[in-house]
């Protein structure tokens, strides 16, 4: 018997049950895992909310890292001992085991420890196809990015430096300004004092950013639609602030024929080899240098319920990791 996170009721932090669950054995293409450390992302505060729906009980999370001690018939993709990482459905990466498709495993680097593996997946992956895929960033574009210290914030910040882009990032503080600039960004926006679509056209000499990227949802969706260039592209990934509300389309046509679109990182990994590719793109980021992965806090897993307070209370910064042996 294991221990795992479980909800049976929606609502704040205190909905977080620590629970004996059972495992049992993988069934045929399952992998068994032994997690070593699990990602906290700001999408399980939406589970746990009943912002995005869940079936009841049910358990939580959405990346992981640790060893397979199992597999079931006919999976090919993994073996007992090796070391794995994670992200995205099913749920239940709050566990201190869980079985679940191999065919959602990928082969950690050698030179990436768990902590980092499990830190760096849903915010490594959502960087990757926002970046690579949803709007491909080009060297010589200026972006802006919202919550620029955040989990993704930090790592997209690094890349699309990286990618020769000039980075506009938002923060909420000096604190964050600063750890912000430290990870990529050339400029920084305090959307709590500073008028963000005016800053953005004044550091662009008026022409406006070819692509914004935008986890913050309600509270930042206008400055964001008006921060753009003409033919600019909207990207809302996230709802931090509550879900963007319904807006007239002639909007976009009126603000310079803006594209917009609401993407989820199951969609670009569908397929086994497109997750195997955006995989590889991350660990070659991460593995040069080029991207620093940083893990900030670090909970036990039984105190899933402070963890949450504090991240949704913003007193968190880049990444965190919860540890299921604690």
């Amino acid at each position: 018997m294991t221990f795992a996170i479980r909800i049976h009721r929606t609502g704040g932090p205190e909905v977080l049950s620590w629970e004996k669950v059972p495992v049992g054995d993988p069934a045929s293409g399952e992998a068994r895992i032994r997690h070593e450390a699990v990602g906290l992302n700001f999408i399980d505060t939406y589970h746990r909310s009943g912002l995005y729906p869940l079936p009841l009980p049910s358990g939580i999370g959405l990346e992981g890292a640790g060893v397979v001690v199992a597999v079931g018939e006919g999976v090919t993709e993994v073996r007992p001992g090796d070391r794995v990482a994670y992200a995205g459905g099913p749920v239940g990466a709050y566990s201190q085991e869980r079985c679940l498709p191999a065919h959602r495993l990928l082969k950690l680097p050698d030179n990436i420890d768990f902590r980092t593996g499990a830190a760096m997946m849903l915010q490594g992956l959502t960087s990757a196809y926002l970046l690579r895929r949803t709007y491909r960033v080009q060297a010589g574009e200026t972006i802006l990015i919202h919550a620029a210290a955040g989990g993704v914030g930090l790592i997209a910040c690094q890349w699309a430096k990286a990618l020769g882009a000039t980075v506009i990032g938002t923060v909420s503080s000096d604190a964050k300004a600063e750890l912000a600039k430290r990870h990529g960004c050339d400029h920084i926006i305090h959307y709590t004092r500073e008028d963000v679509a005016k800053r953005v056209r004044e550091l662009t000499d008026g022409e406006g950013v070819a692509v914004v990227y935008d986890g913050v949802g309600k509270d930042t969706f206008m400055a964001s639609l008006d921060s753009l260039r003409i033919r600019g592209m909207m990207v809302t990934f996230g709802n931090a602030s509550g879900p963007v509300p319904p807006f007239d389309a002639l909007l976009l046509s009126q603000k310079g024929s803006l594209f917009i679109t609401r993407p989820v990182l199951a969609n670009y990994t569908a397929k086994r080899e497109e997750l195997v590719e955006l995989g590889a793109e991350l660990f070659d980021v991460v593995t040069s240098g080029k991207v620093r992965i940083e893990v900030h806090q670090t909970y036990a897993l039984a105190d899933a319920t402070q963890a949450h307070r504090d991240l949704e209370a913003r007193k968190t910064t880049g990444s965190t990791v919860f540890l299921p042996t604690v």
